[in-house]
């Protein structure tokens, strides 16, 4: 999915749906450099740390109040752009 494709943050769900997708993209690069021989365990470290950041945010959306969410939201749609920017 391209960045015009997303919607603009702003519900929860919104927020909860970009959320899932920086999920995703990590879950991606942990299962890649898992099987990957070349990849530095640092690399690993590092996106298991980031993945499980978003989880944590992910679970604080649910009782986050609207300006919480949309900070959240606001974040995540930058975090998005620049992970689909970098591509796999």
């Amino acid at each position: 999915m391209h960045i015009s494709q997303h919607p603009a943050p702003g519900g929860h769900e919104d927020v909860l749906e970009i959320v899932g997708k920086v999920i995703a993209w990590y879950q991606q690069e942990i299962h890649a450099a898992r099987r990957s021989p070349a990849s530095s365990p640092g690399r690993l470290d590092q996106l298991i740390d980031a993945y499980t950041a978003c989880v944590r945010d992910r679970e604080r959306l649910r009782d986050a109040t609207g300006e919480e969410a949309e900070r959240l939201g606001a974040l995540y749609a930058a975090r998005l752009k620049e992970l689909e920017a970098a591509g796999p």
